[in-house]
């Protein structure tokens, strides 16, 4: 059986959940999120505490007893605080600004990069930094993804752009390997 399914999410003020039509509903300070509910899986609601349960015990509802938890603790967690990835972006001349709600990168390409965010994300430039915040943590985190892909950082110099806190793994080059060579 999953640890992780056993475990029972505990809703937060102003934070509600409805199950309706095999979806479960969850109601919050920041918005709204929905997930469907596999057949198989029951969400019993008591005060403020959630389970889930297995109706079913197969190798394949066992499987998304876990997942199905995990996914109703995340948006519990995105309608009261929300979620936020933080990117860096390292080098010369390297520069970020959002015109019109797009995000406008300059990261060493003949033309700027634009990006439009995804629905229910929102973009912040600070500096070097990159906010992105939303409600739904897989949207944030794939639009996190999709600016970090536009200018991967460099494994010989560490240009690019990088997650706040992401540690590089750098390469020697061909100079510092023929200086040990002798």
């Amino acid at each position: 059986m999953s640890h992780i399914g056993k475990k029972i999410i505990t809703l937060p003020e102003n934070v509600q959940i409805k199950i309706e039509n095999g979806r479960a509903i969850v109601t919050g300070v920041k918005g709204t999120l929905e997930s469907k509910i596999p057949a198989g899986i029951k969400i019993e609601i008591e005060d403020k505490d959630v389970s889930v349960k297995k109706e079913i015990d197969n190798r394949i509802i066992s499987q998304k007893h876990g997942l199905i938890r995990a996914l109703i603790a995340n948006m519990v967690e995105g309608v009261s605080k929300g979620f936020e990835k933080k990117l860096e972006l390292s080098g010369v001349g390297y520069r970020a600004r959002i015109d019109g709600g797009d995000l406008i990168l300059n990261v060493g390409f003949a033309n700027p990069v634009q990006i439009k965010p995804l629905e229910g994300t929102q973009i912040t430039v600070v500096e070097n930094a990159i906010i992105v915040a939303g409600i739904d943590k897989q949207r944030v985190g794939d639009m996190a993804a999709d600016i970090r892909k536009v200018r991967v950082p460099d494994v010989y110099k560490g240009k690019g752009i990088k997650y706040a806190g992401e540690k590089l793994r750098k390469k020697a080059g061909k100079a510092a390997k023929a200086v040990g060579a002798k």
